[in-house]
């Protein structure tokens, strides 16, 4: 018997979590622009699913990196406008970060060049099965995301 079948389930749950994730990571880092990391892609891919304006600091936890590592992200990402940033006019020193449309149509072309991938993935699972996983990996995301410290 191997330490993986001995290993608690939710454990082994996300194992096999973690391994998908570094597989699809692998996949997506292939497709994105020259230039463009994985890290900076996540934050168009945040304002993407999220929209409106974000500070850095929000943006920061809500990547969990720290202010200093996203104000270096927001910055790479305005040098080549795929983000605004602006003054926060209810705080002073503030700053507000959204997406431009030079920014959405980089991650649309990203996801765009995963399609082939993405149906091959659909053909081989199928769309209802896919369908069937997603409230369940929903209420993971959400439990875990409302877990943090």
């Amino acid at each position: 018997m191997s330490a993986r079948d001995t290993d608690p389930l939710v454990y082994r749950f996300f194992t096999e979590v973690g391994i998908i994730e570094q597989l699809v990571r692998n996949k997506l880092e292939q497709e994105l622009p020259e230039g463009i990391t994985m890290a900076q892609f996540t934050v168009l891919q945040h304002f993407a699913r999220q929209g409106g304006e974000k500070t850095p600091l929000n943006l920061a936890r809500a990547m969990q990196v720290t202010k200093g590592t996203m104000t270096n992200t927001i910055q790479r990402l305005e040098a080549q406008e795929l983000i605004k940033i602006r003054p926060d006019p209810s705080d002073g020193r503030g700053k507000l970060v959204s997406l431009t449309l030079k920014g959405r149509n980089l991650r649309d072309h990203a996801v765009d060049q995963l399609a082939p991938e993405l149906k091959r993935f659909a053909i081989a699972f199928g769309e209802s099965s896919i369908e069937d996983a997603l409230p369940f990996l929903q209420k993971v995301r959400t439990f875990l995301d409302e877990d943090r410290n």
